[in-house]
């Protein structure tokens, strides 16, 4: 229909504005953000229609969205096509450099019986030849993690079989392989401890000088392979891997409000890519498109304070798109964010809300966190939902903004095998995310943002920071006492399995 300007008159700009959204009416026209209403444009079709978008994405690319191969490029070309017209926010991307690693070529056998085996990231490769030697048991339980274990253990040329364990230094993985390989093991295979099939594991930054060639096999493998060694057979293993390890260029893809007070920036963040065994739709596409539905949503609002939504790169990596980008802000950018809200893992397990005042955990997020958090648990309990409270494990994203004394918050629905058995698995499609779940959060995530982006500047303390308090790890002097669960499989960093 032709719109004359006879009749756009006072008498008309009612009936009018009823009949079309108030968006295409301009600024003045659009209400302020208000909880209810903007939780009732949060709907499960919209969200699951984001994750068919990104499962399709994934499954035209290799089956994965993983930083530095085309499903991550494709995730950021939706994201960007869902953002960029949008007339009342600005978007743009963020490019930094990544340390990308990729295994070309992978076996591990043992008397012509091949065994399923992941190359842990930044491991040295073997020849092309590979490598044929004697299978022996490493040292085991806390002495694994010491020179110490190995002083009684002849490995020197041979394939030592240790079991992944945690170790002083924080790690599970790289602190059971380099004791072995200071003791002279020509190559280190790491079984797992939990009955979780393995996919994936990274020994967090190359090391040739104090790395070997090491592997990751299934629990079931290893603990068979230790009862033959132990009953005295002896056995020849082989091993072969190769890996590319380059820097990569990749993305974080950013929009924020072009409204709302600029010195009180309240951000929201889901990692936009997955790890390479799978899709990544709970971990963390059901962060990704929560996040965008409420961007969507709220562009019919005005806000008070300046709101910022992220989708971040190689997260799986170690948490790098967030990291620089804290990294990086001058202190004026970084003063203006009054609190940080992350969505990694939102779909499938038990509603958790972060302890944000360390009540439950023992580690309370900076001041303000507290704040957040109750906003979250009074909502959800008013639902009747039981409220789980999520640790600060380091495993995700909101570390990047804790690490700078940041107020932070969010949800998160667990990574234990009752939580998510398709946790960085290939079957993380379409299929894993439990769509009622997934709404519940959206819609708590929709009623905190509606809070903080119109009282946030009431609730949250400003916690002020200057150029000299942002290093690369963070705040000077401030070194963070990540809590752990035995059952949580997303701990500091995430993607490391370290």
């Amino acid at each position: 229909m032709k719109l004359h300007g006879s009749l756009l008159l006072a008498g008309a700009s009612q009936s009018l504005a009823a009949s079309f959204p108030r968006t295409t009416y301009g600024d003045n026209l659009r209400p302020l953000v208000e909880s209810k209403a903007l939780q009732a444009l949060i709907t499960t079709e919209g969200l699951m229609g984001n994750l068919e978008k990104l499962d399709a994405i994934a499954k035209a690319n290799g089956g994965n969205r993983a930083f530095g191969l085309p499903g991550y490029a494709a995730s950021v070309d939706y994201i960007l096509s869902r953002t960029k017209d949008s007339k009342n926010f600005v978007t743009w991307v963020q490019d930094f450099p990544a340390l990308f690693q990729n295994v070309d070529s992978i076996t591990f056998s043992v008397s012509n019986t091949s065994y399923t085996v992941i190359g842990l990231a930044y491991s040295p490769s073997t020849t092309i030849e590979g490598y044929t030697a004697p299978l022996i048991v490493g040292a085991s339980g806390p002495e694994g993690c010491t020179d110490a274990g190995y002083s009684g253990l002849d490995v020197k040329g041979k394939i030592v079989l240790v079991q992944r364990g945690s170790c002083p230094d924080g790690t599970t993985l790289a602190g059971r392989m380099k004791p072995a390989a200071k003791a002279g093991a020509m190559a280190v295979i790491i079984y797992n401890d939990i009955e979780t099939p393995v996919t994936a594991g990274t020994l967090s930054n190359p090391n040739p000088e104090e790395y070997v060639p090491t592997g990751y096999i299934n629990k079931d493998d290893g603990e068979l392979l230790v009862q033959k060694l132990q009953s005295g057979e002896s056995i020849a293993a082989y091993f072969q891997q190769t890996q590319t390890v380059e820097t990569r260029i990749t993305q974080n893809v950013f929009t924020e409000t072009k409204d709302g007070d600029p010195t009180n920036v309240i951000m929201l963040g889901a990692h936009l890519d997955s790890v390479q065994a799978g899709a990544g739709i709970n971990d963390d596409g059901s962060g990704s498109t929560l996040i965008m539905e409420i961007k969507t949503a709220l562009e019919k609002f005005k806000v008070k304070n300046k709101v910022r939504f992220a989708w971040w790169g190689a997260e799986e990596n170690g948490l790098l798109g967030s990291k620089y980008y804290t990294k990086n802000l001058n202190a004026t950018t970084a003063n203006n964010i009054l609190a940080y809200l992350n969505f990694d893992m939102v779909s499938k397990g038990y509603f958790g809300v972060f302890d944000g005042d360390g009540s439950t955990h023992g580690l309370a997020g900076p001041p303000g966190s507290d704040a957040i958090e109750k906003i979250f648990v009074d909502d959800l309990t008013s639902k009747g939902i039981n409220v789980t409270a999520a640790r600060f494990t380091g495993g995700s994203d909101y570390q990047s903004f804790m690490n700078i004394g940041k107020p932070v918050g969010g949800m998160h629905t667990g990574t234990g095998v009752e939580q998510d058995p398709c946790y960085h698995q290939a079957c993380d499609t379409i299929d894993n995310p439990e769509p009622a779940t997934l709404t519940v959060n959206a819609k708590a995530a929709a009623h905190v943002l509606s809070i903080l982006a119109t009282k946030g500047q009431d609730l949250i303390p400003k916690s002020p920071v200057n150029a000299t308090m942002i290093t690369s790890r963070g705040l000077i002097g401030r070194e963070i006492e990540w809590t752990k669960d035995e059952n949580e499989r997303h701990l500091a960093t995430c993607g490391d399995n370290k």
